[in-house]
């Protein structure tokens, strides 16, 4: 294993694997950093020139802005309560008010480093699981794969911040949009209504350009901006007191296993698990009144833990093919257009590129710890640029990107109308996530399908002599359960908090 990871290492002679590292970071860092970009719309507006990088190349390019923006975010959390990233909406609970307390530069500090921690634990978790595990998946059959689709996404629509029921609607209509071309099976055309262009169904990169690209620059352009008051520490400031570290560095590493474990389960593993984290973290302090006022541990802890969540999401993606979250479907289409199909052999078939990855994901992790506290100055000022200034550029990149996919105008078409959809739907608090992770899964959710009712013969009963697939949907049933039980305790909530009608006022 040392000698694989020392290939990894060499093949960093190349220059170009080594500037992808510092673009992806670099990049990363800036997309967390202005709020409303994030990681999703800087990867679809890049998924169009993947295929001139190459598999490799494509990896490390978003294994750097992925693991980037999770750093990013942090930083307008801390400095402004304005969190660049949804995972970051914890941190900013307790590092503003550090920060109104004149304590920013320690945050920021204790943030870095916790997720410089929390991402060389995930990483090395990777590199030891990733193996193992894919010599367990290898026993896998089409009714597991079947019910992890299931699982990926009921999971997301059970654990999305907003309506389930919508979430429901999207993954449908992914589902649906997906089926549009060839039969995989018989070989016939449906849903084309007699057009040649759709032969081959909606391209995948128009639509994601579409939904998060051009639509996240249309939300972004009717937005009222004013340019933010911001105070950035100097580096003398940064160093935090004795006290600060001793109370960081035990929520740092609790944080950083609970958002592995949570990032190897499907939905948003990156939210959830700083929301567990900064629960934990209060319920076993001494002093849990200090969280909310400018707890240290509540920021050490939520920001090991995304990080820690965004090296896990590789491990299901390279080792099942299954990507659990949005931005793992990118990676996937990104390697999907250089012709690697990533699953149970990966490792085996891709040795070089999976220990390549690996070594510039060490290598990102480093750079994000020395990019980030000297440069955060020059960070916080980006902040002064409108970012409907971006906008038309990132429009036009897109449309760009789109039409070199296939010189297609067509696909330049269905990415604008996907636009104006994905505008609408977001303003009807309709999520883009559970549509696009659905439109990935579709061909996996189908040939697993009819590969099961094939091998089973109709008979609903072969599953229970499947243990691995019962495992994993009664999973499914209880996350439902958890999640009819959280609207109903909302609901009575919401009943409770009514003001009764009086006698001189009545309904």
């Amino acid at each position: 294993m040392l000698d694989d990871l020392g290939a990894g290492f060499a093949a960093f002679a190349n220059p170009t694997f080594l500037m992808l590292a510092v673009i992806g970071v670099v990049l990363g860092t800036l997309v967390g950093v202005l709020p409303g970009i994030g990681p999703i719309g800087a990867m679809s507006v890049l998924l169009g020139v993947t295929t001139q990088l190459g598999p490799t190349g494509s990896l490390i390019l978003f294994a750097g802005i992925y693991f980037g923006s999770t750093y990013g975010g942090s930083t307008t959390s801390i400095l402004l309560n304005v969190p660049g990233e949804a995972s970051s909406v914890v941190t900013a609970l307790d590092g503003y008010e550090m920060t109104k307390r004149g304590r920013s530069g320690p945050a920021l500090t204790i943030a870095a480093v916790s997720s410089f921690v929390a991402g060389t634990i995930a990483i090395f978790g990777l590199m030891m699981f990733a193996p193992w595990l894919s010599g367990l998946a290898v026993e896998l059959g089409p009714p597991e794969y079947l019910a992890l689709c299931i699982a990926g996404l009921g999971l997301l629509a059970a654990l999305s911040s907003g309506s389930t029921a919508k979430s429901i609607v999207m993954i449908c209509a992914g589902l649906a949009i997906a089926t549009v071309g060839i039969d995989p099976s018989r070989g016939d055309l449906r849903f084309t209504f007699g057009s040649d262009a759709l032969a081959e169904g909606f391209s995948f990169i128009a639509l994601v350009m579409g939904v998060f690209g051009v639509a996240e620059a249309l939300t972004l352009a009717g937005r009222k901006w004013r340019p933010p008051a911001v105070k950035a520490p100097r580096l003398r400031e940064l160093l935090p007191s004795k006290q600060e570290a001793r109370e960081a560095t035990p929520a740092a590493l609790r944080g950083s296993g609970l958002g592995f474990l949570l990032g190897l389960v499907p939905g948003p593993a990156a939210v959830l698990s700083t929301f567990a984290s900064y629960v934990t973290e209060r319920k076993i302090s001494r002093r849990p009144e200090k969280f909310g006022s400018g707890a240290i541990a509540g920021v050490a802890g939520p920001e090991a833990a995304n990080n820690a969540a965004a090296g896990a999401a590789f491990v299901p993606l390279l080792v099942l093919g299954i990507p659990f979250a949005p931005t793992m479907a990118l990676v996937l289409a990104a390697l999907l257009l250089n012709g690697v199909v990533p699953g149970p052999t990966f490792v085996d078939d891709q040795p070089e590129m999976f220990w390549t990855v690996i070594a510039a994901m060490y290598i990102a992790n480093f750079m994000l710890l020395v990019l980030n506290l000297p440069l955060v100055g020059l960070f916080t000022r980006l902040l002064a640029i409108p970012p409907q200034a971006l906008m038309p550029f990132v429009i036009g990149l897109c449309i760009v990107g789109v039409y070199a996919e296939n010189n297609s105008m067509v696909d330049v078409v269905v990415m604008l109308v996907a636009s104006l959809l994905g505008f609408v739907l977001r303003r009807s608090g309709f999520s883009m996530a559970p549509f696009v992770l659905a439109v990935v899964l579709q061909p996996t959710l189908e040939s697993s399908l009819r590969q099961t009712l094939a091998l089973s013969d109709g008979n609903p009963g072969y599953l229970l002599g499947r243990p691995v697939a019962m495992v994993i949907l009664g999973a499914i049933l209880v996350a439902v359960i958890l999640s009819v039980r959280r609207a109903a305790v909302v609901r009575k909530q919401a009943r409770t908090d009514e003001p009764a009608p009086s006698a001189s006022n009545p309904k």
